[in-house]
């Protein structure tokens, strides 16, 4: 299928390839790619506050105007930023069925956040509408392909999923920076927020904080759950469930 790019909004028509290149004007050797590139390493090293028009035509070796015939504003760089670093979806084996391919789905995508923090500050303007978004998208889709669940029900359990992965990711990023300006490792950290609890909490007042205190749940961190594999454990029971009550 042919798509019209006079039929696509502004912002998506460089994502999909669908503007004209410049005529004239820029820099010879630059290109939408370069660009999008260079900031995802301003990105990388700097932090999201660091993405400037300016700061990555520097990064690019091209000057700021010559940035805006490729790019209109910088919500648009960003978006084409975050599609280019999110890159293709593994490969899944539908063979394996849902519960595996989602979990290989959702592992993934938190690599992927983990990997590069950056997109998680780059705020959500809407939907999924770009073609690596898409991709990841349709690849969480094809995985339920064997199930008896509604097209509708399908999209509700990636969302679900997806929401899932990135607020778990967001959190997982703030601790570690907060750890890393510590100077500290999480398990300290976590023995450290141990320690002071016992000082704080009168089990007499918070008496199922206080049994949780007495079961040494923070003495020994490193042999505790894994959050993100726990939470996205529970989330596929319940979906399970949700797949029984469809017919199989």
């Amino acid at each position: 299928m042919e798509l019209d790019g006079a039929a696509v909004p502004a912002n998506l028509a460089a994502a999909w390839g669908l503007r004209e290149r410049p005529g004239k004007g820029p820099k010879p050797g630059l290109t939408l790619d370069g660009i999008v590139r260079a900031g995802i390493r301003v990105a990388a090293a700097d932090g999201i506050g660091a993405v400037s028009m300016s700061r990555v035509a520097a990064e690019a070796g091209a000057s700021t105007m010559a940035l805006y015939r490729y790019v209109r504003a910088k919500d648009e760089l960003l978006e084409l930023m975050v599609d280019t670093a999110i890159g293709d979806p593994p490969p899944l084996d539908a063979a394996a069925g849902w519960r595996a391919g989602l979990l290989a789905w959702a592992t993934a995508c938190r690599d992927v956040y983990m990997s590069q923090p950056w997109m998680l500050r780059v705020p959500i303007s809407g939907p999924p509408a770009t073609p690596h978004q898409l991709a990841w998208m349709d690849a969480g889709l094809a995985v339920l392909g064997g199930t008896r669940l509604p097209e509708e029900g399908k999209l509700s359990v990636i969302l679900l999923l997806s929401g899932y992965v990135r607020n778990e990711a967001t959190t997982a990023v703030d601790m570690l920076t907060a750890v890393n300006a510590a100077g500290s490792s999480l398990d300290e950290s976590i023995g450290a927020y141990g320690r002071l609890l016992k000082l704080l909490v009168d089990p007499a007042r918070f008496p199922a904080l206080g049994r949780v205190l007495a079961a040494g749940v923070f003495d020994h961190p490193e042999e505790g759950y894994d959050e993100f594999e726990f939470g996205l454990d529970r989330i596929l029971d319940g979906v399970g469930l949700h797949i029984e009550q469809a017919g199989g």
